[in-house]
């Protein structure tokens, strides 16, 4: 179909804040990646799709600098990942497991700030913004495990921004979720991404929640032949922002797209 493109470069020629460049991975005798290249414009959310064990989570394990790459390079800001980052930030799926139960929601929070060395009550105003930009102001003092899951995820992405993060990893964030809680956190995401400038590299299962919030998707293919790039597809996604929960799926353009993933994925990347 004419919009799935075999191409891995930013669509709006965005200056590049991250990149893989020919990057080839082996976990054993096993090819988790091969000849992988794209690159991650700023201000630019990407989404990552592909059947499982294709190697999305390997994607930002990568950018973290928690595994090196076996061939090729990937490149922050032009200079090869080595290590971690204060300009990386993580939200994993589990939010269970991401917070320390025994803190506060600000507490929660405010590991950003001291991590910086900021002294809490320099940081103390700022994780009340934070909290109020996520809905939270009003559970500032209550500890995780009296609050829902989407409560949860909200201070785990509170928490990510605190760092104020040029790229922001987030792995399948709403997979756990009902689909209202998952649609509302979907828009509070595209919200702060787009008051902050940050950009996204973004993991899911979900072939409309990647069209829904993506300006790319990258379709992966499952154990790449030693001639084959890990690389499917690249979507380019030309929906209107801000998006709408219900004018956006119904566009024409978001129904095509639609199709085209649904077909790569019932076909495994071939």
């Amino acid at each position: 179909m004419s919009i799935a493109l075999n191409i891995a470069t930013n669509s709006d020629h965005a200056p590049v804040l991250a990149s893989f460049a020919d990057v080839g991975l082996n976990f054993g005798s096993r090819r988790i990646l091969n000849r992988l290249s794209f690159e991650i414009g700023q201000r630019e959310l990407v989404c990552v799709i592909g059947p499982s064990g294709c190697g999305k989570t390997t994607l930002l394990r990568l950018l973290t600098g928690l595994i090196l790459p076996s061939e090729g390079q990937v490149l922050r800001k032009g200079a090869p990942v080595d290590g971690a980052s204060r300009d990386v930030a993580l939200v994993f799926q589990d939010y269970g497991k991401a917070l320390l139960p025994w803190r506060t929601v600000a507490g929660n929070v405010g590991l950003a700030f001291e991590a910086q060395g900021i002294p809490r009550k320099q940081s103390r105003s700022r994780i009340d913004a934070l909290l109020q930009r996520v809905g939270l102001a009003e559970h500032a003092e209550k500890f995780p495990g009296q609050l829902s899951g989407g409560m949860q995820q909200r201070v785990q992405i509170a928490r990510a921004f605190a760092q104020e993060p040029a790229l922001l990893l987030m792995d399948e964030p709403f997979g756990a979720l009902d689909a209202m809680t998952r649609q509302g956190l979907q828009d509070e995401m595209l919200r702060l991404v787009a008051e902050t400038g940050t950009s996204v590299l973004f993991i899911t299962h979900d072939l409309e929640e990647a069209i829904y919030l993506g300006d790319r998707i990258t379709a992966l293919r499952a154990s790449p032949g030693p001639d084959q790039p890990s690389i499917a597809h690249m979507f380019d996604v030309k929906l209107p922002r801000p998006r709408s929960q219900l004018a956006t799926r119904e566009d024409p353009h978001f129904l095509e797209l639609r199709r085209a993933a649904f077909e790569f994925i019932e076909g495994a990347g071939s």
